[in-house]
């Protein structure tokens, strides 16, 4: 098990990003636009870098529904590694069958 406090942690992340997506990307979309002026550019990057850190998508770690490990996730099924070897072997996944040659 995770901490909790590392999973609370990424939850809040999950809503700061939610938050502030539409204002990122049209700060990106400023600053990308070839025809946007030098002002107007480097005023979006200021703006753009005045914004908290976890308002980053990058920020947000896959974790495991169950366990809340953040290594080894199967994004699919939203488990890490482990549980999903558990979960496949006892059946409780729909669609998943033990490979057999």
């Amino acid at each position: 098990m995770a901490k909790t406090s590392s999973v609370n942690k990424n939850e809040l992340r999950k809503l700061t990003v939610a938050k502030y997506s539409a204002r990122r990307k049209e700060l990106k979309a400023i600053i990308k636009n070839p025809t946007t002026t030098g002002e107007d550019r480097a005023a979006a990057q200021i703006k753009l870098a005045k914004q908290p850190r976890d308002a980053n998508p990058i920020r947000v770690t896959v974790r495991c529904a169950v366990t809340g490990r953040p290594r080894g996730n199967l994004r699919k099924f939203g488990l890490s590694r482990i549980v999903f070897r558990e979960k496949a072997l006892a059946g409780e996944l729909t669609g998943v069958v033990k490979a057999s040659w």
